[in-house]
């Protein structure tokens, strides 16, 4: 009887410390139910936080490159009038030519008047190679000057230069020119992007681009921010390996 006395009183222990301890179990997982609710509400806040900044970031970026889209703009009307204005110097000279083909002294103060201008043009515009090209122009002016060429001919010449500078517009690649930078002459690899964008590399791993400076002219700058050197190392990257369409961010020039 003592033994099952005895049973019995070890049950009702076990059975009051279970009791006892129930609500001790229960505290401790709401507590650590409320520790986890407090940790996902943490998380969630960050993610929001990053959410609006990528937001905001995302709207300073489409403001940026709708500026840029007008600075374009602005450059491509440029080009087009340039192109224009060669494109009537080859039809005035076409009908100048015409009219005077039995008289080649008549010839020649028309093709000065023309060259004259297209030299401004190239000393005034995109700058790449402008020693070259001038060269071109000067050569065939000495030439009519001095009577080393047929006035027709020379009609015909002047047509394959304005040409040229028409196709250069057109044309994506590499080159290699001299350049002024810094106040020195240095011999730099250069990426054509048509008549609009040029950058460069230097032997001496420095890279730029060349951007207007106000009405005179070109002016060629190094960049120091590594987005713009890893943009310009990848467009060189693509020109050498023949690639010449694709999607390419690049430092805008024309941004003021």
């Amino acid at each position: 009887m003592f033994k099952h006395f005895l049973t019995e009183m070890v049950s009702a222990t076990g059975l009051v410390m279970i009791l006892l301890f129930a609500p001790v179990a229960m505290a401790s997982s709401l507590d650590n139910l409320a520790e986890s609710l407090a940790k996902i509400r943490g998380e969630v806040e960050e993610l929001q936080t990053q959410l609006d900044a990528e937001k905001e970031k995302h709207g300073t970026r489409i403001a940026a490159l709708s500026s840029q889209l007008a600075d374009l703009s602005v450059e491509e009307r440029r080009q087009k009038m340039s192109i224009e204005k060669l494109d009537l110097s080859i039809e005035k000279l076409t009908a100048d030519s015409r009219e005077a083909e039995q008289s080649g002294e008549t010839l020649k103060p028309v093709l000065s008047e023309i060259l004259a201008d297209f030299k401004h043009y190239v000393l005034t515009g995109f700058p790449f190679k402008i020693e070259d090209r001038v060269k071109a122009i000067e050569d065939l002016e000495n030439n009519i000057e001095h009577q080393l060429v047929d006035p027709n001919k020379a009609v015909n010449q002047t047509w394959a230069l304005i040409e040229d500078e028409i196709r250069l517009s057109r044309e994506n690649g590499i080159y290699q020119q001299t350049i002024l930078l810094d106040g020195e002459k240095v011999l730099v690899d250069i990426a054509k992007l048509g008549s609009v964008f040029l950058y460069f590399q230097t032997r001496d791993n420095r890279v730029g681009m060349a951007r207007r400076a106000g009405n005179s002219g070109w002016k060629f700058e190094t960049t120091d921010a590594a987005s713009d050197i890893e943009r310009i190392a990848k467009l060189f990257d693509a020109l050498k390996k023949q690639i010449r369409q694709g999607y390419f961010e690049l430092p805008n020039p024309l941004r003021k």
